[in-house]
């Protein structure tokens, strides 16, 4: 088919800039941006009261836009990302000083990062000896040189080197290769975010603080300097940042909060962690009501992710989604007052897959459509 002669036959996007939101097109990935800033506000807050550093996780959002908006007007030294794809795309849109919080050991993915660090600060993590000498040559050819953490496993047996001797001698054969830059040690418990229990989750970051102090301790022992201890996430900053020993915090999901953040929350008692809202939204309606008590609305698996849970309807006491397929949400309506083309808001269950399904966010105020964002780095996982 020739492009140049294919008619206008739909929307590229599902809002505009002026849109009433009873005008958005559905499904759509919406922000409450009053709720979005006063987000940001709060960690800025918190991290220049504790005197600790803020790298934002982008991961959450994948988007150039608010990763830009995290530094300018949230306190953010830097951002994370995940893969070398995701740099790339955001470092496009503007930014200039990146951690990929994750190891990079394909030699094709080592150059792509190499190549990165003449546009912007590259920091990356690394949890085995052997890859040092890719980085460093790759580093080397480029001309570049790249900051390397030490990651240590803190007992989400995901990546991560032992704490301890292990770490600090992988710090050695970093700080002895060329071109490369010992940073320190990144130190990040992913499932502990999600201990739902206040108590138990103090228990295990406690744990997690005494193998960074006794990793540190060896790093200093062993002559080398660790002047970035970096991990955290938006279930337990602010316990790291109270430990006094980590010096920066790389919380994600704090700016949107999700339905599984919202149970994290609620045993802490104020339904979200450190007061923060939810902002943002799957904007669904209702496209049939076959039965009393039931009816059906359009976003399903395609519009938001389910590993941490379903969604819940925001603000409509008595409605429940209860299942999803691939394009449709089930519904409870025991009181029967949903109608066809009615609108509800869904907390998705997990907000960062959920915005990897996205082309853009639509960002709201008053009602009205104010600004989109695109989810910039959308796909972008190798």
């Amino acid at each position: 088919m020739d492009s140049a002669k294919t008619p206008e036959i739909g929307f590229d996007i599902p809002a505009a800039i002026g849109m009433r939101v009873e005008e958005i097109q559905t499904p759509a990935l919406i922000i409450d941006l009053d709720a979005f800033e006063r987000n940001v506000a709060r960690m800025k807050q918190f991290s220049e009261t504790m005197g600790v550093s803020l790298r934002a996780h982008a991961k959450t959002h994948k988007s150039a836009d608010i990763a830009l908006y995290q530094m300018a007007e949230g306190g953010a030294v830097g951002i994370c990302c995940q893969k070398v794809s995701e740099a790339e795309a955001l470092i496009r849109g503007g930014l200039t000083d990146v951690l990929i919080a994750n190891e990079v050991t394909d030699p094709k993915k080592i150059d792509r990062l190499a190549r990165l660090a003449k546009f912007a600060r590259i920091s990356v993590c690394v949890d085995d000896a052997s890859v040092v000498a890719a980085l460093s040559a790759a580093a080397v050819r480029h001309g570049v040189r790249l900051d390397i953490l030490v990651e240590i496993d803190c007992g989400a047996r995901r990546c991560g080197t032992a704490p301890g001797v292990p770490a600090a001698e992988l710090g050695r054969i970093v700080s002895a290769a060329e071109n490369l830059e010992l940073a320190g040690i990144q130190a990040y418990h992913g499932g502990a975010q999600h201990i739902y229990d206040p108590a138990k989750r103090r228990v295990e970051i406690d744990r997690v603080v005494a193998l960074v102090r006794d990793t540190v301790d060896h790093f200093e022992q062993a002559g080398l300097q660790c002047r970035s201890v970096t991990g955290a996430g938006t279930g337990t900053y602010n316990l790291e940042a109270m430990s006094g020993l980590y010096t920066e915090i790389q919380p994600g999901s704090y700016i949107f909060m999700d339905a599984d953040y919202a149970r994290v929350g609620a045993t802490d008692g104020n339904g979200t962690i450190g007061g923060f809202e939810h902002a943002l939204f799957v904007l669904t309606s209702v496209m049939s009501k076959p039965a009393s008590g039931r009816a059906v609305c359009d976003a399903g698996l395609k519009t938001h992710s389910i590993d941490s849970g379903l969604p819940f309807v925001f603000d409509r006491d008595g409605v429940t989604y209860v299942d999803a397929s691939d394009e449709h949400g089930n519904l409870d309506d025991p009181d029967d007052v949903l109608a066809l083309n009615d609108r509800l808001r869904l907390v998705p269950g997990h907000c960062d897959p959920t915005c990897n399904l996205h082309d853009c966010f639509v960002g709201v105020r008053d009602g009205v459509v104010e600004t989109l964002w695109p989810v910039t780095a959308r796909g972008k996982v190798y």
